[in-house]
């Protein structure tokens, strides 16, 4: 029980401001911008979702940032894309986790290894409040794989199924 006191502690001590902190209005528009230009290039969606701290509902019953992110996965219909490849990149600051999760038609083409590489070089940067950098190398580092398993054909487009616009919780 301690356990939970404490963790929902640090959960609420996080809040709306350190989220903008982290990821101020220019950073989250340049990085609209780099997501927009990645799904010009593989028929792929990308969403970015990051939240200061878990509901208490999370907290309460014990809930690991894997499990919300693969509700915000839901919740942002990222599963809900024409040829089931959305990814999300989830980021909680109270417990500095970051969540990558993709729908199964890329899913069953990636190593799960290669999800934890692009996670820990993510929190290399991030270790140094380096969110921008860490962003952009994850971005782009998804974006190759979409490529790989999903590029466009010549004069093909991507229409934009899900915003690119980061969503803050």
């Amino acid at each position: 029980m301690l356990d939970k006191i404490k963790r929902l502690l640090k959960h609420r001590w996080m809040d709306d401001d350190d989220t903008r902190k982290a990821l101020p209005p220019e950073l989250l528009q340049r990085l609209q911008q780099r997501v927009a230009a990645s799904e010009r290039r593989h028929s792929g969606e990308i969403r970015i979702y990051a939240e200061a701290g878990l509901p208490t509902s999370y907290i309460w019953r014990g809930a690991s940032a894997r499990e919300r992110a693969v509700a915000m996965f839901g919740k942002l219909r990222v599963w809900d894309t024409e040829h089931n490849n959305g990814v999300l990149v989830y980021l909680l600051l109270a417990e500095h986790a970051i969540e990558i999760v993709a729908d199964r038609g890329l899913n069953s083409r990636v190593d799960p290894q290669e999800w934890q590489r692009i996670i820990a070089r993510m929190g290399a940067a991030f270790r140094d409040q380096r969110f921008e950098d860490g962003l952009t190398q994850a971005l782009e580092e998804v974006s190759a794989l979409l490529v790989q398993h999903f590029p466009l054909a010549d004069g093909q487009t991507n229409p934009n199924e899900l915003p690119d616009q980061p969503a803050l919780g």
